[in-house]
């Protein structure tokens, strides 16, 4: 194994097992800021000594004997300064003892370290996209620059978010803690956001060489039901279960057998999960019930609802999503539901008339980076015909694309473009040669 696989196996291992070092750490230190630090040094570490030593036979757990060996130094350190010698060993015995395992779970109002991870992150001291961002990087373990493309801002931007709210969250002196009663239903909302950008990390993942990381789903899938269970009257939390559910029933259908993608229209729906779909339908009615029918979460759940229930690709109420799609537009103004909403208006009206709206977004600065823009380009051209403008703006969006299954998969969709139009031709442009 060459250097550089070594550090993919660190980098993958480190994904998986990155929320579940911060959490532990964080209970036992009681300081979510200095757990995060804690945890990139155990990172360093692994990309220090995995590549002289080889891959231990169990990585997570090397990951977690050194985070904890970390933490238990620091709090030696700070003993130390602040208790008798004769009382260091029984402090420290004391913490060993309550360390929690990997699959931990503890008595409480939350009951699941993850979410009140997720909680702490979201503190109403730190500004709303400061809380996304760190909950990103501590739970996704996403990059500064995976969550700026998320947000489709700056790496800068982003960096400075991290970095301000860490000091804010250190600087005050907060515990890692469990809200409860009105203080858990202001953070809600936040921690609404921060699931919902888990479960679309999990769902395409924005770098990495896989298109999909079914953990993270899952994981965010998890927190869902659990907030449905403590906010049993927020309709948003039953919308974004809903969401989750209906998008996680594609999941066996969305990539082949060597993990490449699968466009919607092409998926094999026998293998779309039934039961998932049923559920996601419950959490939908409930969100209606509690009056939240036009909530965020709830119109693309709505959406996402078309889909699941219809049984073929040319049975899909396009209409529908196309107004559910203006209703959302009308509640948040993005370009990013412009983009989607210009798809349904395709479906329903032609491609021509996709295309005007999505040649008006070209000088969103918000999209300049945003590899699906011209993705979406390329294959209303190439459904008019126009075959090498296609390959072109293929060719663009896999330039964009951060995750290696999907950049391939634009260049082979460029590919085909390219072959269409020498058809068309009847001869070969040296330009798309």
């Amino acid at each position: 194994m060459t250097r550089d696989d070594v550090k993919r196996t660190i980098l993958g291992v480190w994904r998986v097992e990155q929320p579940r070092l911060i959490t532990s750490l964080s209970r036992m230190l009681r300081d979510v800021p200095l757990a995060e630090d804690l945890t990139q040094e155990t990172l360093i570490a692994a990309l220090e000594h995995w590549p002289a030593d080889g891959i231990p036979d169990k990585p997570g757990a090397w990951l977690m004997a050194t985070a904890k060996r970390r933490a238990l130094d620091h709090l030696r350190h700070v003993s130390m300064r602040t208790q008798k010698h004769g009382m260091l060993a029984h402090d420290l015995a004391r913490e060993q003892d309550t360390m929690p395992d990997l699959d931990s779970r503890f008595d409480d109002d939350i009951g699941d370290e993850l979410l009140r991870l997720i909680f702490t992150a979201c503190h109403p001291l730190l500004s709303r996209e400061a809380r996304a961002a760190l909950a990103l990087r501590m739970i996704c373990g996403l990059t500064t620059e995976e969550i700026a493309r998320a947000f489709l801002q700056a790496e800068t931007t982003i960096a400075q978010r991290i970095v301000r709210a860490k000091r804010t969250l250190s600087d005050s002196g907060l515990a890692y803690e469990t809200p409860r009663g009105a203080e858990l239903s202001e953070r809600l909302a936040s921690v609404l956001e921060v699931v919902y950008l888990i479960f679309n990390e999990g769902y395409t993942a924005a770098r990495g060489d896989e298109w999909l990381r079914p953990q993270l789903c899952n994981e965010a899938l998890r927190i869902g039901r659990v907030l449905t269970s403590i906010a049993p009257s927020e309709p948003e939390a039953h919308g974004l279960l809903a969401l989750m559910e209906f998008n996680a029933s594609r999941m066996a259908a969305r990539t082949d057998a060597a993990g490449e993608p699968i466009l919607l229209t092409d998926q094999n729906r026998a293998l779309w999960d039934r039961l998932q779909i049923r559920r996601g339908q419950l959490a939908l009615a409930r969100a209606r019930e509690l009056g939240g029918a036009g909530g965020f979460y709830a119109l693309q759940a709505a959406i996402a609802a078309c889909h699941a229930e219809a049984d073929a690709p040319d049975a899909t109420d396009w209409r529908r999503i196309a107004t559910l799609y203006g209703d959302l537009a009308a509640l948040l103004d993005s370009p990013v539901i412009a983009l989607n909403r210009a798809v349904a208006i395709g479906m329903v009206e032609g491609p021509r008339a996709a295309l005007a709206i999505v040649d008006g977004l070209a000088d969103e600065p918000t999209l300049k980076s945003y590899h699906l823009l011209p993705s979406v380009r390329g294959d209303l051209l190439h459904r008019l015909g126009r075959f090498a403008e296609a390959h072109t703006a293929f060719e663009a969006a896999a330039a964009l694309a951060g995750n290696t299954r999907e950049r391939e998969f634009l260049k082979r969709r460029a590919a085909a473009a390219a072959r269409a139009a020498q058809d068309q031709d009847g001869r070969t442009d040296p330009s798309i040669a």
